[in-house]
């Protein structure tokens, strides 16, 4: 059926609008468009409730002019869609929504549609992204967290690009001529964040920027986090890390973390292409003990056993490569024995 196409509705067979205006219908706004009414566009209505997604003021006005029906256009989707385009109609025409319904509305897109961009919500109702971020942590503090945001594009956006940093990392290692447009088809990254991976890595940082992580899960609510304080602590053996152990673990994390900055900040490597090697080397193989934890979840129960045989080994390698570092070590510090000459004959023996 065409968009376009109308159908004359009694009104009495509509239902209010769920609007974004807090202080409902103008009756101000209602006199002028009575006064102009035969050139008004038709009233949109939601298919399914026959609820008014756009024009209120319309059928007010009709009312007021003493008709007892309206053209209407029929909208079919979800109710939280319907909600979607009265706000993005009200948007577009008709009485400006005040800053206060903006925000209501976003407050509300936010509720429903958690997974939504800041960019998207803003282009819903017409407020700056900034605003619908600062509005973001009250509206979905009960939401599920994920991980992924769609965009006003309408394309998924992961938030959390560790894993396909690390992944464009160790391309460019591995192959450093691959062109940047490749390791964007190969990762999902984009152009820009490929740049800034091969710069972190030619600067011998680390391809994820620190406090990445830190930050998301600063958005974790309140409430989960008082939640997970007051839990009962885990029984012994049965694998979940206590308080002190990762306390421990942070504590590891912050030392190897300072290590490995202070590395790459020696000139003797720094400044040669050999030694910038080794350090995108070491960065695409360096792990902590918060990497590896947030990555154990993920593994699904019949995998662990083959998962943990190759950690073995991945342990045993570096092992043995500690033993020969140390090894060189020891070589290159300890002193050569000294020869003794020896003693003079005495003359007549």
């Amino acid at each position: 059926m065409p968009a376009n196409f109308t159908h004359r509705v009694r009104i009495e067979a509509l239902l209010p609008a769920d609007s974004p205006r807090l202080d409902g219908v103008d009756d101000n706004h209602v006199r002028r468009l009575a006064d102009i009414y035969a050139t008004l566009p038709p009233i949109l209505v939601h298919r399914a409730s026959m609820r008014v997604v756009d024009g209120m003021h319309r059928v007010a006005a009709a009312a007021t002019k003493g008709l007892t029906s309206v053209e209407v256009q029929y909208f079919d989707g979800a109710d939280e869609e319907a909600f979607l385009r009265s706000v993005t109609a009200n948007i577009a025409h008709g009485l400006p929504l005040s800053v206060a319904d903006r925000k209501a509305a976003a407050e509300r897109i936010l509720r429903s549609h958690s997974d939504l961009s800041d960019r998207a919500v803003a282009a819903y109702t017409g407020l700056d992204a900034k605003t619908v971020a600062t509005l973001r942590p009250c509206s979905t503090a009960d939401s599920p967290r994920s991980n992924i945001r769609i965009g006003a594009d309408g394309r998924a956006h992961p938030l959390d690009r560790t894993a396909e940093r690390i992944r464009a990392a160790e391309l460019m290692t591995r192959r450093p001529d691959l062109p940047l447009r490749a390791i964007v088809k190969e990762t999902g990254l984009s152009l820009g964040t490929a740049h800034d991976v091969r710069q972190r890595l030619l600067r011998g940082e680390a391809p994820v920027p620190t406090g990445r992580r830190t930050s998301a899960r600063r958005e974790q609510p309140a409430a989960e986090d008082r939640s997970a304080s007051a839990a009962t602590p885990p029984a012994a053996g049965t694998g979940a890390p206590s308080d002190g152990n990762v306390s421990a673990g942070s504590s590891r994390t912050r030392s190897s973390l300072e290590t490995l900055r202070r590395l790459a900040g020696d000139p003797s490597l720094r400044h040669s292409e050999s030694g910038r090697q080794f350090l995108r080397w070491l960065h695409t193989h360096f792990m902590v003990d918060e990497a590896w934890r947030q990555q154990a979840d993920t593994i699904p129960p019949h995998c662990t056993g083959t998962v943990a045989e190759l950690a073995l080994q991945c342990a045993g390698a570096w092992k043995r490569f500690a033993e020969d570092l140390d090894r060189r070590r020891l070589a290159h510090t300890t002193p050569a024995p000294t020869r003794h000459a020896a003693p003079e004959s005495r003359q007549g023996a």
